[in-house]
């Protein structure tokens, strides 16, 4: 992992939203970039908040001894709220009954609870609707006037900011001003209190999204949000790479892997790259997924395994140990993160946080 490419995409950033704060997503492991070291990171590099989908992250970052602002957004029944209470994990609120359990765990740790409220703007996942908005926030402002939370942020997410020119985007821009307004009118604002809509599409491309706070996610691993627009001078931060475990000569007609789904066509030699779909190398990529060995791009030969997956090598001179490139920034002609997304028709989110645990991290 190129850490000073992640510190460069912070400063592009930077340059999309001056003036506003900015809470990086290091959920799901950053990404699949490694969770503490990539926070340390963007904080270094002048990120203000960090944001993470479970409380088991954030309480993660916390044992890790990162002190930073952080924001945790999926809260489900029984989960440790009294904990991340204590231990100062700002939390989201989108419904009357997490409203609740949050202030009840407050009373619990004996510490004031920081409390983001969600509105859902048109993207039908977490929030109140604009029906149970009203509630949601006159709740909220019960439990603050007992001193049992604190409302710090008003909150949404986009549905469709990657797609440029969406009809959703003006209506959940309007639905968000709203909801603002009906919770500014209640006495649920102030200037205390941050204002946030744009994920990482949102923040390159979207300026009346940008309001208090942005939340930049896959843009800070240097993956395009919008692609089709370009990098946006990014740098991906991410390059994946195995030893090679096995090279063998095989004759013309010989069957590769489950399957026989490759058959070589003249002898050749095969090489054996011991990264499979428990490491998140999608069993989709037989014979399509493409890597760089001894200079040159490859396919995949036959089924992805499990463990291992083959390439079919020519007469080209290598041996064990041999490095293959998966993917990496593209700059020495190796494939990227964004032709995988691409040839499997996905998107790069999930072609880097599928990146199994037993995969190595190293940070540079």
């Amino acid at each position: 992992m190129d850490l000073s490419a992640i510190e460069h995409n912070i400063a592009v950033l930077r340059g999309h939203a001056p003036g506003a704060e900015m809470m990086v997503a290091v959920k799901a492991d950053a990404y699949g970039h490694g969770l503490v070291p990539c926070a340390r990171a963007v904080l270094a590099a002048g990120a203000d908040r960090l944001g993470t989908a479970f409380l088991r992250e954030a309480l993660q970052l916390r044992a890790a001894g990162v002190t930073a602002p952080i924001l945790s957004w999926i809260i489900t029944p029984d989960e440790p709220l009294q904990d991340a209470v204590a231990a100062g994990v700002e939390l989201s609120a989108g419904d009357i009954w997490v409203a609740d359990a949050i202030a009840a765990a407050a009373g619990r740790a004996g510490r004031t609870a920081r409390v983001h409220l969600k509105a859902d703007t048109g993207i039908s996942r977490g929030g109140a609707t604009a029906a149970g908005w009203p509630a949601l926030v006159d709740r909220a402002l019960a439990l603050q006037a007992t001193g049992a939370v604190e409302i710090v942020g008003l909150w949404s997410h986009f549905a469709c900011a990657d797609m440029p020119g969406h009809p959703s985007i003006g209506r959940q821009l309007a639905a968000f001003d709203e909801a603002l307004a009906v919770a500014e009118k209640a006495g649920a604002g102030g200037s205390h209190v941050l204002r946030h809509i744009a994920n990482s599409a949102a923040t390159v491309s979207l300026p009346a999204a940008r309001y208090d706070m942005v939340r930049p996610g896959i843009a800070v691993y240097g993956l395009s949000p919008i692609p089709e627009l370009g990098d946006f001078g990014l740098r991906p931060a991410m390059t994946l790479t195995a030893r090679l475990a096995m090279a063998k000569r095989v004759p013309a007609g010989t069957g590769v892997s489950y399957g026989h789904l490759y058959t070589t066509e003249r002898e050749t030699t095969l090489g054996l790259v011991p990264l499979g779909y428990a490491d998140g190398i999608m069993r989709a990529a037989t014979n399509r997924g493409q890597v760089m060995a001894a200079g040159r791009r490859r396919t995949i030969a036959g089924r992805v395994c499990m463990d291992q997956f083959m390439i079919d090598l020519g007469d080209d001179d290598v041996r064990e140990g041999d490095e293959v490139i998966l993917f990496g920034p593209g700059t020495s002609g190796e494939p990227t993160a964004q032709e995988w997304a691409d040839s499997l028709g996905t998107i790069t989110h999930e072609i880097v946080t599928r990146i199994g645990a037993r995969v190595p991290r190293v940070h540079r």
